[in-house]
């Protein structure tokens, strides 16, 4: 169990007074299968806020994107996110991916769908958002939204969205926006 998710359910066990073993089994004890009724289970049964209850139920059933990419290079992760419908997509993400890497280092952590990049914490989100472009969320302080840079309702995960749909959208006003999230993010 990774850091995170282990604090996760130090979280749990504090707020519901059960292990993850004990969670575990409580979950396997339901025979649900379907995402919604396990995160309305956990909400019930151990009174779980929606937000705590969901990840929970990712966590518990492996479905969370750290977990599905467990065990996969990033090129197995690509092939994944940029399926047949949205491989024409594929050369944006790597230049908008090639320009990120030139700013220096981070991390990558994939999830369903898409890549969240983080140094301290979260400073940036690509990904195809349909099979027409690619939506790169942007966490940016003390700065105005735009038309293009489109602001998000407060709670968002990123505070900011850019969409791209062609190699001209990777321009240096996007590019200025990302490297300066970059830095907050330190």
């Amino acid at each position: 169990m990774d850091k995170t998710t282990q604090e996760f359910f130090d979280k749990m066990k504090e707020l519901t007074g059960k292990t993850f073993d004990e969670i575990e089994a409580l979950y396997l004890s339901t025979g649900l299968t379907k995402h919604s009724e396990v995160r309305s289970f956990f909400m019930d049964k151990l009174q779980l806020s929606y937000g705590y209850a969901n990840t929970l139920v990712h966590l518990i059933t492996k479905s969370d994107g750290t977990s599905m990419a467990e065990g996969k290079n990033m090129e197995e992760l690509l092939e994944e996110i940029y399926d047949a419908k949205k491989l024409h997509l594929r050369p944006i993400h790597d230049t908008i991916m090639d320009k990120i890497h030139a700013f220096g280092d981070f991390d990558i952590v994939p999830k369903k769908g898409y890549l969240s990049l983080k140094r301290k914490r979260q400073f940036a989100m690509v990904g195809p958002k349909s099979s027409t472009r690619i939506e790169i969320g942007i966490n940016l302080k003390d700065i105005e939204g735009t038309e293009r840079l489109v602001e998000q309702p407060k709670g968002s995960m990123c505070k900011f969205i850019v969409k791209v749909q062609t190699l001209e959208d990777i321009d240096p006003e996007l590019t200025g926006w990302l490297k300066e999230a970059y830095d907050q993010s330190n």
